[in-house]
Protein backbone atom coordinates (compact mmCIF):
# COMPACT_ATOMS: atom_id res chain seq x y z
CA UNK A 1 0.00 0.00 0.00
CA UNK A 2 1.09 3.20 -0.67
CA UNK A 3 0.47 6.45 0.76
CA UNK A 4 1.39 10.31 -0.28
CA UNK A 5 0.75 13.03 1.33
CA UNK A 6 0.64 16.19 -0.22
CA UNK A 7 1.53 19.35 1.35
CA UNK A 8 1.83 23.30 1.12
CA UNK A 9 4.76 24.99 2.31
CA UNK A 10 7.43 22.98 4.86
CA UNK A 11 7.31 21.94 8.37
CA UNK A 12 9.09 25.20 10.04
CA UNK A 13 9.06 23.82 13.63
CA UNK A 14 12.06 21.59 14.43
CA UNK A 15 9.64 19.67 17.23
CA UNK A 16 6.78 19.43 14.91
CA UNK A 17 8.92 17.85 12.15
CA UNK A 18 10.53 15.47 14.90
CA UNK A 19 6.82 14.25 15.88
CA UNK A 20 6.37 13.63 11.81
CA UNK A 21 9.57 11.98 11.34
CA UNK A 22 8.60 9.86 14.75
CA UNK A 23 5.56 8.76 12.92
CA UNK A 24 7.37 8.22 9.69
CA UNK A 25 9.39 5.75 11.11
CA UNK A 26 6.45 3.54 13.12
CA UNK A 27 5.23 3.61 9.45
CA UNK A 28 7.48 2.03 7.27
CA UNK A 29 6.56 -1.90 8.33
CA UNK A 30 3.19 -0.91 7.23
CA UNK A 31 2.93 1.55 4.09
CA UNK A 32 5.00 3.24 1.49
CA UNK A 33 5.02 6.79 2.75
CA UNK A 34 5.83 9.44 0.72
CA UNK A 35 5.42 13.34 1.91
CA UNK A 36 5.82 15.98 -0.66
CA UNK A 37 6.22 19.74 -0.35
CA UNK A 38 5.04 22.12 -2.73
CA UNK A 39 6.00 25.54 -2.65
CA UNK A 40 3.77 28.43 -1.24
CA UNK A 41 3.40 30.01 -4.43
CA UNK A 42 0.29 28.72 -5.89
CA UNK A 43 -1.81 26.40 -4.03
CA UNK A 44 -3.44 25.21 -7.15
CA UNK A 45 0.05 23.80 -8.62
CA UNK A 46 -0.87 20.84 -6.25
CA UNK A 47 -3.30 20.05 -8.67
CA UNK A 48 -0.53 18.84 -10.94
CA UNK A 49 0.70 16.64 -8.46
CA UNK A 50 -2.79 14.35 -8.55
CA UNK A 51 -2.49 10.72 -8.98
CA UNK A 52 -5.39 9.66 -11.04
CA UNK A 53 -4.76 6.04 -10.08
CA UNK A 54 -4.75 7.00 -6.36
CA UNK A 55 -7.40 7.28 -3.84
CA UNK A 56 -7.08 11.12 -3.33
CA UNK A 57 -8.67 12.81 0.17
CA UNK A 58 -8.87 16.49 0.89
CA UNK A 59 -8.20 17.30 4.72
CA UNK A 60 -11.16 20.35 5.05
CA UNK A 61 -12.53 21.58 8.03
CA UNK A 62 -15.81 21.46 6.57
CA UNK A 63 -15.88 18.21 5.69
CA UNK A 64 -17.20 15.24 7.61
CA UNK A 65 -15.35 13.37 10.23
CA UNK A 66 -14.28 9.66 10.90
CA UNK A 67 -13.55 7.57 13.80
CA UNK A 68 -10.24 6.01 13.91
CA UNK A 69 -11.39 2.74 13.33
CA UNK A 70 -13.85 4.24 10.13
CA UNK A 71 -10.59 5.89 9.00
CA UNK A 72 -8.84 2.22 9.58
CA UNK A 73 -11.73 0.66 7.48
CA UNK A 74 -11.14 3.72 4.62
CA UNK A 75 -7.69 3.03 4.24
CA UNK A 76 -8.12 -1.40 4.12
CA UNK A 77 -10.75 -0.71 2.15
CA UNK A 78 -8.78 1.38 -0.38
CA UNK A 79 -6.10 -1.40 -0.08
CA UNK A 80 -7.74 -4.42 -0.23
CA UNK A 81 -10.43 -3.53 -3.30
CA UNK A 82 -9.04 0.11 -4.41
CA UNK A 83 -6.46 1.25 -6.18
CA UNK A 84 -3.74 0.18 -3.44
CA UNK A 85 -2.78 4.23 -3.45
CA UNK A 86 -3.90 7.01 -1.53
CA UNK A 87 -3.31 10.76 -2.04
CA UNK A 88 -4.00 13.07 1.05
CA UNK A 89 -3.82 16.49 0.37
CA UNK A 90 -2.92 19.46 2.89
CA UNK A 91 -3.45 23.02 2.50
CA UNK A 92 -1.92 26.53 3.61
CA UNK A 93 -2.91 28.09 6.07
CA UNK A 94 -5.77 29.48 3.89
CA UNK A 95 -7.05 25.59 3.04
CA UNK A 96 -7.17 24.31 -0.32
CA UNK A 97 -7.77 25.95 -3.71
CA UNK A 98 -11.55 25.09 -4.50
CA UNK A 99 -10.13 23.32 -8.01
CA UNK A 100 -8.37 20.93 -5.59
CA UNK A 101 -10.98 19.94 -3.44
CA UNK A 102 -13.55 19.58 -6.39
CA UNK A 103 -10.59 16.98 -7.79
CA UNK A 104 -10.63 14.98 -4.63
CA UNK A 105 -12.34 11.91 -4.35
CA UNK A 106 -13.54 12.47 -0.99
CA UNK A 107 -12.86 15.58 1.74
CA UNK A 108 -12.08 14.38 5.72
CA UNK A 109 -12.07 16.58 8.39
CA UNK A 110 -10.06 16.19 11.90
CA UNK A 111 -11.86 18.55 13.94
CA UNK A 112 -14.04 21.63 13.44
CA UNK A 113 -11.10 23.08 15.91
CA UNK A 114 -8.76 24.66 13.79
CA UNK A 115 -5.12 23.74 13.71
CA UNK A 116 -1.76 24.66 11.78
CA UNK A 117 -0.92 22.88 8.65
CA UNK A 118 1.83 21.51 10.63
CA UNK A 119 0.28 20.23 13.77
CA UNK A 120 -2.47 18.64 10.68
CA UNK A 121 0.27 17.03 9.32
CA UNK A 122 1.47 15.07 12.98
CA UNK A 123 -2.56 14.31 13.47
CA UNK A 124 -2.75 12.66 9.97
CA UNK A 125 0.52 10.63 10.60
CA UNK A 126 -0.33 9.49 13.93
CA UNK A 127 -3.46 8.45 12.50
CA UNK A 128 -2.37 6.45 9.15
CA UNK A 129 -0.17 4.46 12.12
CA UNK A 130 -2.73 3.88 14.50
CA UNK A 131 -5.03 3.08 11.37
CA UNK A 132 -2.11 0.69 10.36
CA UNK A 133 -2.42 -0.60 13.81
CA UNK A 134 -5.90 -1.20 13.73
CA UNK A 135 -5.53 -3.30 10.48
CA UNK A 136 -3.07 -5.57 11.72
CA UNK A 137 -4.79 -5.94 15.46
CA UNK A 138 -1.68 -4.59 17.01
CA UNK A 139 -2.82 -2.83 20.55
CA UNK A 140 -1.63 0.33 19.99
CA UNK A 141 -5.10 1.47 19.85
CA UNK A 142 -6.55 0.75 22.89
Amino acid sequence: MQIQILQIAPTKDANIAALEAEYEKRLRPFFKLESITIPLKKEDTLIKHLDPDAHIIALSPDASQLSSTDFATLIKKTRDHGPGRIQFLIGGSHGLHESVLAAAHQTLSFSKMTFTHEMIRVFLKEQIYRAATIIAGKRYHK
